[in-house]
């Protein structure tokens, strides 16, 4: 049965920039095993799945190797489809996800996700792991809900940050959890790139997710609420967020790069 299927580019205004995602659409969930076996033919960072239940949708995320419990580009690329591509003239949609209850509104071509903010703790900068980043970090910290969020890895300059050539096979022994290393940036407020290896996405473009660790830090170290956050992989994307009673407000931009089916499955 033919399957309808979109990649979008998010956290972009131009196709080939920020980060792509898979987008399907769906009227019931398929078997796990077919959900995780496409999002691998797809070999996107995340191929993202809906459904319609009546007022809101349930969404769940897969990377080529797992499913995930938040993803905030293909989240913005799902309510891109649905506000573009599937005549939802609501100002707001609601997804039903693994982290609770996602809300997306746009505002004329800029869509806010609403993203629960991480309560982080320091845990010990791990020099296994800085080896493998190839730079060592002034300071250490990781979410408090559990051993799955990943890592932040602070640094003093942007440089750092854009000097970094991990290695991925030694970065994936040195930790089982993914690995956010920001700095304060040159011409925004923070600067970031997202490493992995663990859920088999080596560096990730644009991740919205990391944000939710990121604002609740550098609004508290930098004595603000709203940061322009830049993340500087090679196709990179910029991200305006806002942290409010506890949530993360990220607005940025999808484009569609493309559109089509399924076939076979």
């Amino acid at each position: 049965m033919p399957l309808p299927i979109y990649q979008v580019d998010a956290f972009a205004e131009e196709v080939f920039k920020g980060n792509p995602a898979a987008v399907m659409p769906l009227d019931a969930w398929l078997d796990d095993g077919l959900l995780q076996a496409i999002a691998m033919e797809n070999n996107l960072s995340e191929t993202a799945y809906f459904v319609d239940i009546g007022g809101a949708y349930e969404l769940r995320w897969f990377t080529p190797q797992v499913e995930v419990d938040l993803c905030g580009h293909a989240t913005l690329a799902a309510a891109h489809v649905l506000f573009q591509h599937l005549g939802v003239t609501a100002e707001e949609v609601l997804f039903h996800t693994r982290s609770g209850d996602l809300r997306v509104r746009r505002s004329g071509a800029r869509m806010t996700l609403d993203f629960p903010a991480a309560d982080l703790v320091a845990v010990d900068v791990d020099i296994a792991v800085c080896n493998a980043l190839g730079a060592t970090a002034s300071e250490a910290l990781a979410p408090s809900s559990g051993a799955s969020g990943a890592l932040l890895y602070v640094y003093e300059f942007q440089q750092d940050i854009a000097g970094l050539e991990p290695d991925f096979a030694a970065l994936l022994a040195a930790s089982a959890r993914s690995v956010i290393a920001c700095a304060p940036g040159d011409d925004c407020d923070v600067v970031s790139r997202f490493f992995g290896p663990s859920v088999g996405i080596n560096e990730d473009p644009v991740t919205g997710s990391a944000h939710c660790s990121l604002v609740p830090y550098w609004a508290a170290r930098l004595h603000k609420n709203r940061l322009q956050c830049r993340q500087i992989s090679a196709r990179g994307g910029y991200l305006d967020c806002e942290l409010s009673d506890g949530r993360v407000f990220m607005t940025g931009s999808a484009v569609t790069f493309m559109q089509g089916t399924v076939e076979g499955v």
